[in-house]
């Protein structure tokens, strides 16, 4: 099974078209099971740029597209053409063995995120009906730090219960955007993968457009990045790499 991650796309101001072309193509090349966008569609949560945005994506040739809000989305009251936009559906069995839950983390008019009491219960209650898949959750916001991104505050602020609530459930993957910065940390049985954005100007740390291709098989996860219009490699690269500079 193959899964692409796109990311903080940004239709809008900070839209670059021309690398979302060569997104579309490479991503049709590979012929992926599901797409999934971690939220950041739009700039500005405008009627026209969700309009440009629905179009575009489109353009992808996949069975499913999985689409998530961020702090973005959310502006000018966007949270209402989101839905419009892009109805959604919070469980998403992929096949036998793969799902893909989502969370909402952005608020309106707010950039930090935030899970909340009930949806976290929600969370747990949901992730043990799935004990013998590979549990996937997907939100727009980051659970941990990430070098090259300034602050060090976690943008999600109820991240300690929620982290609890993935350990407990035994999540294996989460799959975060927000931050523009390509990075993954892994804890044991859990992997907590970050995406760059896919198509807008304001790029960080590697300064080049990327998204996550994330490849399942005999129950093994394997998250690779790809630079738009370059190589694809582990994203733990990104870390050895980092690591070596140092």
């Amino acid at each position: 099974m193959i899964i692409v991650q796109l990311s903080d796309i940004h239709v809008g101001s900070q839209f670059q078209e021309s690398v979302f072309d060569k997104v579309v193509d490479e991503v049709n090349a590979l012929k992926p099971d599901a797409i999934l966008i971690t939220g950041d569609l739009t700039n500005e949560g405008l009627s026209k740029e969700y309009e440009k945005c629905k179009e575009l994506i489109s353009r992808f040739n996949t069975k499913k597209v999985i689409t998530i809000s961020g702090n973005h989305d959310y502006r000018n009251t966007g949270y209402l053409l989101f839905k419009k936009y892009f109805p959604f559906e919070t469980v998403n069995e992929l096949d036998n063995d793969v799902v893909v839950v989502t969370l909402g983390t952005a608020r309106p008019d707010r950039d930090e995120g935030e899970v909340g009491y009930r949806q976290n219960l929600w969370l747990e209650r949901t992730m043990k009906k799935y004990e013998n898949k590979i549990k996937i959750l997907a939100m727009h916001h980051h659970l941990v730090g990430i070098p090259d991104t300034g602050s060090a505050r976690v943008e999600v602020i109820d991240a300690g219960d929620v982290l609890r609530t993935i350990l407990a459930t035994k999540v294996n993957l989460v799959l975060c955007g927000h931050k523009h910065r390509p990075w993954i940390w892994n804890f044991k049985d859990l992997s907590i993968v970050n995406a760059g954005t896919t198509a807008s100007e304001r790029v960080r740390g590697l300064f080049e457009n990327t998204y996550n291709i994330i490849t399942i098989k005999n129950k093994k996860i394997q998250v690779d990045l790809k630079i738009v219009g370059g190589k694809r490699m582990p994203l733990e690269n990104i870390v050895k790499n980092y690591a070596r500079s140092e």
